[in-house]
């Protein structure tokens, strides 16, 4: 997978610039949505904790008021080129098979926010609008120049190997850029220097909490400590993932690594079991992305000793209240100041 994403990578950078100096001449047509859109985006192909980042503004949001709705795509749910609502912030109406993944999960962590999937952006604003809803949240949004943003932010990690959609060039669009903690400082001081107008604020990322795969109760994320564990995710970078399973004290002794989004069909399910089996691990950890696809479909023996491992942002007090600014400047109906 890594090898056919840097294969990728030099068509997707050249065709985002194309697109890019399209849109920045008014040779493309830019649709401005209903209600005001909060972008998070990236420069990679792949994870880069954008998913933690949307639950946080979205919980923002909530306190502040809004009646946020979340703007995705639903990658590989069936109705990503048709188009659904998996919540409209009262109750959830489909599930990760319709929307995908990642929305799913994040409906399970939001429970309060709409959550519009489907290729075409622009019309799942508009469809938020007419639910009552006052912000989109667009997720992956930073290549998406179809649809007009009043806010644009950027995950950045630096010492990342994960191939780039796009060079640094198009920090030149961004608001707001977010620095993993820990990243190259010469490269960070070019970047500050080379965009002196972009925000720039470094976070971290850190496991928060696990919990068994089948029910709700959460418990402290060092209740695994000492326990020799099992990993099993699909996900674009599972090496992230084992270096958390560390972190809270649990010890890997195997790992199942399937490629990102899978669906885990039949023949999986049997595969983790026998693998589970095998290693005489005392519990399995798994993603939270993970998790909404397994739920409910492990056989009881195996799901009792299922732990999902949930992970959060740390960002800094002055980020919180930047975006508390900018959310809190949008009158009550949506509108834009």
């Amino acid at each position: 997978m890594d090898a056919l994403l840097r294969i990728y990578s030099p068509f997707s950078r050249l065709v985002c610039r194309v697109k890019g100096a399209r849109y920045k001449k008014g040779s493309g047509r830019q649709r401005i949505s209903p209600i005001p859109v909060v972008s998070v985006g990236n420069l990679t192909v792949g994870g880069s904790e954008k998913t933690p980042l949307v639950i946080e503004i979205l919980r923002l949001a909530l306190e502040l008021g809004r009646r946020p709705a979340l703007i995705t795509r639903g990658y590989r749910g069936s109705w990503e080129k048709t188009g659904g609502v998996l919540s409209d912030g009262r109750c959830a109406l489909a599930g990760w098979r319709e929307a995908g993944d990642e929305p799913a999960m994040i409906a399970r962590r939001v429970p309060r926010a709409g959550i519009f999937v489907g290729k075409h952006r622009y019309l799942s604003c508009v469809q938020a609008k007419a639910a009552g809803l006052d912000l989109a949240v667009l997720d992956d949004g930073f290549q998406h120049f179809k649809l007009a943003r009043d806010l644009d932010i950027v995950l950045y990690e630096a010492d990342s190997s994960a191939p780039l959609r796009e060079g640094l060039s198009a920090l030149a669009r961004a608001d707001i850029l977010l620095w993993k903690r820990g990243g190259a400082e010469e490269r960070l001081k070019k970047i500050r220097s080379r965009f002196p107008s972009l925000s720039i604020f470094e976070y971290d990322v850190k496991p928060a909490s696990v919990r068994l795969l089948d029910l709700d109760e959460v418990l402290p994320a060092d209740s695994l400590r000492g326990k020799r564990v099992c990993a099993v995710s699909g996900i674009a970078r599972p090496g992230r993932f084992a270096a958390s399973i560390r972190e809270i004290g649990a010890v890997p002794i195997s790992s199942l690594e399937f490629p990102d989004h899978h669906p885990y069909p039949g023949r999986s399910l049997e595969r983790i079991a026998a693998a589970v089996a095998a290693s005489g691990a005392e519990a399995v950890v798994t993603t939270e992305k993970d998790a909404v696809k397994l739920a409910g479909r492990l056989p009881f023996d195996l799901a009792a000793r299922f732990y999902v491992l949930g992970i959060e942002l740390v960002l800094p007090p002055d980020l919180i209240s930047r975006l508390r600014d900018v959310l809190g400047s949008f009158s009550s109906g949506g509108a834009r100041p």
